[in-house]
């Protein structure tokens, strides 16, 4: 188990890797008989429909709109803190980020780099509209300018300062793109369970999912292998394949859940929870597909997260962890 499988490329290291620690799982578990008929009731009509919402993403010129997609997806992070977030009106704490850095990029277009670089937790205060609490709201504003600053630097030492430049090294590679990002230090989600190094790449294999998105799978958001990308592992997607049956948690876990907990960020039981619900998808995938049924883990992931949306889900705990990973 490591960053790659052998003979693979960075996606089907991650794969592998959650494979193995999904077998070995002691707090949580696939229940495989279900996968079957869970694949069935989903509504897979619906997968060809997402968007990029306008309302609360920025969609300008395709140079500024990947420029956004990046900056966005550099600090697309913070669930574990998102209960002590000042939150817009209706929004939750992901669409109060965007929503903010769309403001900004409409108003003076996108950061430069040196800007980027820049930037400080006070500077991310402000451009969030948060207030110093001298606890979890000042910890997630350091974090985004920990974030922002690596991307500034990243670009201007590689990439003429430019986030076009970067995704062009991809050449239109979704597999390239996420190695390229998973050398940015804000990127680099892999920790170690057991012993062995255990690769998720959430934020950067949402980033490259993002860019297709928002640009429609042209240009700048071409990419010639998008569908090898797993599902984008993070606190709310787990919730809905537990909440829906198809994972199953400790009485321990689920009781620390249920209370509000933290779990603390690569744990056990936080790996555990990631892992089994990558696996999960591709189960599920080779599940709808015996049945002629075509889907990818990617549009798996925008069913099930927009799931999560409704008040099922909304009413019950998920797990929440403090990480720059989600």
């Amino acid at each position: 188990m490591g960053g790659h499988s052998r003979g693979g490329d960075i996606l089907d290291g991650v794969r592998a890797a959650c494979a193995v620690v999904a077998a070995g799982a002691t707090q949580v578990r696939i229940v495989t008989e279900r996968l079957d008929n869970y694949a069935v009731t989903l509504p897979l009509d619906s997968v060809g429909s997402a968007t990029f919402d306008p309302d609360y993403h920025f969609l300008g010129d395709p140079v500024d709109t990947a420029a956004y997609v990046l900056t966005l997806d550099a600090i697309n992070f913070g669930s574990g803190y998102f209960p002590h977030l000042r939150k817009r009106p209706g929004l939750s704490g992901y669409f109060t980020v965007a929503a903010a850095l769309t403001d900004r990029f409409r108003a003076r277009g996108p950061f430069t780099a040196p800007e980027l670089r820049a930037l400080t937790a006070d500077d991310c205060r402000v451009l969030f509209a948060q207030a110093p609490d001298g606890g979890p709201v000042d910890e997630l504003m350091a974090l985004f300018a920990w974030a922002l600053n690596a991307l500034g630097t990243h670009l201007i030492a590689h990439y003429d300062g430019r986030p076009a430049t970067l995704i062009e090294a991809a050449g239109c590679s979704a597999a390239r793109l996420v190695a390229l990002l998973a050398a940015l230090p804000s990127f680099q989600d892999v920790v170690t369970y057991r012993g062995h190094l255990v690769p998720f790449y959430k934020r950067a294999q949402l980033a490259v999912a993002d860019l297709a998105l928002a640009l429609g799978g042209a240009g700048l958001g071409a990419f010639d292998d998008l569908d090898r990308l797993t599902i984008f592992a993070d606190n709310l997607v787990p919730h809905v394949l537990r909440v829906d049956g198809l994972l199953r948690y400790d009485d321990a876990l689920a009781a620390r859940i249920a209370a509000g907990g933290l779990i603390p960020a690569g744990s056990p039981a936080e790996v555990e929870i990631r892992a089994a619900a990558v696996h999960a998808a591709e189960l599920l995938v080779v599940a709808c597909r015996a049945r002629g049924l075509a889907v990818t883990a990617r549009e798996l992931d925008y069913l099930l997260w927009n799931r999560g949306q409704a008040r099922r889900y909304r009413e019950q705990p998920r797990h929440r962890t403090r990480t720059s990973a989600y």
